[in-house]
């Protein structure tokens, strides 16, 4: 079970949906060796507007020219973790934004496959009422 509490350092790298690393896209390319990294956990955020340093809006209203929405990759762990792991960042971000950010994790608990079912009952999904 993986655990993290405490300070740690969330990287998000700004980038666009159609950014690609070797035919596949950017942001599978950064979670999957963040996954191999072992760092505590990665997310994929698309977004539905947003321009960068190049100044072109891009949207998914209907009737735009424009496809190739914002994604935000998020990553968080310890500082150390996160900082040894910007270098892959480097080599494969050649456009986009890549920001660091001072974070406070007050609970982080992976899931337990081994775990038995509890006696208390279950509300929404994940959730647990005492």
């Amino acid at each position: 079970m993986t655990r993290l509490t405490g300070r740690a350092l969330r990287v998000t790298v700004h980038i666009g949906e159609n950014d690609t690393w070797h035919h596949k896209p950017l942001y599978s390319e950064i979670v999957h060796r963040a996954h191999a990294a072992g760092l505590a956990g990665a997310s994929v955020f698309r977004g539905i507007e947003g321009f960068g340093a190049s100044s072109l809006i891009h949207t998914s209203r209907l009737l735009s020219l424009s496809e190739d929405l914002p994604v935000a990759v998020v990553i968080v762990d310890s500082e150390t973790r996160v900082r040894e792991f910007l270098p892959q960042l480097d080599e494969l971000v050649t456009e986009g934004l890549v920001t660091l950010d001072e974070c406070e994790v007050i609970r982080y608990v992976g899931r337990d496959g081994n775990r038995e079912p509890t006696q208390g009952k279950t509300g929404t999904k994940g959730k647990k009422s005492l």
